[in-house]
């Protein structure tokens, strides 16, 4: 599915996008912010549909093939839905490219207390470690993560079209925190599956691909647990004990507000 080349120029587009945020800071910083209300919102519409077409080739050619959710060999034949299969992991690999202009777009609005480690780190290593899914296992087990994650990103991509919207619709944005669940929720998936195959000896995958993902997956619950906790729980304990302002608490208000554009996966 992909060549030795492709790893070059993906490995170039990663440091690009590091250079391109590290530097992109300093150019903006006499500038005014840019509002791009409208590439806003036509940037995560397509990410919605792109997500929803992989989710729903995933998860329709699985089911007509007979796929095991817990120990799925690659099938190396010219199937039409294997071949559907492995064209949607190519395009979930490529979506990761894509997804480096959640933060451009953030440095370009001078966001900049939302590009956090964790939002550069996933950004920077998903679109790297799906070549090497799509170098190797470009089928099989490799799926699911896939799956689940599209659809993750199919009701991100909603949140932060809305939020792109404007103030109309920030009322109905109060579900937020469940889409971090969601984030997190997949993560533990990915370990389930990840140790059962390890304890039963499946071998869908490479060995050192399984011990790599699962690195990977708990680097990810360990940021993303601790987002959850600074936004949600610290920062809720720490506006409670605030007064109430207008009738409202500044801990609803300055929640809120931060909720907008803030992507973390």
């Amino acid at each position: 599915m992909v060549s030795d080349a492709g790893l070059l120029a993906t490995w170039a587009l990663m440091f690009l996008y590091l250079f391109a945020v590290h530097f992109g800071k300093k150019f903006m910083a006499n500038r005014e912010p840019f509002s791009l209300r409208w590439p806003l919102i036509i940037y995560n519409a397509a990410l919605v549909l792109l997500n929803f077409h992989i989710f729903w080739e995933l998860f329709y050619c699985s089911y007509k093939r007979g796929y095991s959710y817990l120990c799925q060999h690659l099938d190396y034949s010219e199937d039409p839905y294997e071949m559907r299969i492995a064209k949607a992991l190519w395009w979930y690999y490529f979506s990761k490219c894509i997804e480096f202009m959640d933060t451009i777009f953030f440095v370009l609005r001078k966001k900049n207390h939302l590009i956090s480690f964790l939002h550069v780190y996933h950004h920077a290593t998903m679109f790297p470690l799906w070549w090497i899914g799509v170098k190797w296992v470009a089928g099989g087990q490799s799926f699911v993560g896939a799956m689940i994650n599209s659809f993750v990103h199919v009701v991100m991509y909603t949140y932060y079209g809305l939020c792109a919207v404007g103030e109309s619709v920030q009322k109905y944005l109060w579900w937020k925190r469940y889409l971090t669940r969601m984030q997190l929720i997949q993560f533990f998936i990915g370990m389930v599956m990840g140790s059962h195959s390890l304890l039963t000896g499946c071998g869908a995958v490479p060995i050192w691909m399984e011990y790599g993902a699962m690195f990977y997956g708990m680097s990810m619950i360990v940021l993303f647990a601790n987002f959850y906790y600074q936004e949600y729980v610290s920062r809720t304990n720490a506006n409670k004990k605030k007064p109430a302002v207008n009738g409202a608490s500044n801990g609803f208000a300055a929640s809120h507000h931060h909720s907008n554009g803030k992507k973390t996966d």
